[in-house]
């Protein structure tokens, strides 16, 4: 089961989302030792389940950051492009 869900980032403000951040690195830093120095962690699926979590909390981030940097888009001239097939038709009965 997942640690968060993508409920829980939406409800989340972007300091919480950097705080949880930082404590599933700590946790994750914590099982790589456990691995290194030879001991099988408790958990041995918790590291994929971490490291899965913490690329979710990444992108969570990095979607908060982009939200008020967005530019509403310009409006188009209201004037109407001539289409090819238009064109098209133009030459025909002209030529």
């Amino acid at each position: 089961m997942a640690i968060l869900t993508k409920k829980d980032f939406k409800q989340m403000n972007s300091a919480q989302l950097g705080e949880k951040l930082s404590d599933l690195r700590k946790e994750l830093m914590k099982i790589n030792t456990q691995i290194s120095t030879g001991t099988t962690p408790e958990n041995p699926g918790r590291v994929r389940e971490v490291k899965k979590t913490i690329a979710r909390l990444i992108t969570a981030i990095n979607i908060k950051q982009r939200e008020p940097k967005e530019k509403p888009k310009k409006e188009e001239s209201k004037e109407e492009k001539p289409k090819k097939e238009k064109i098209k038709e133009e030459a025909k009965v002209n030529g």
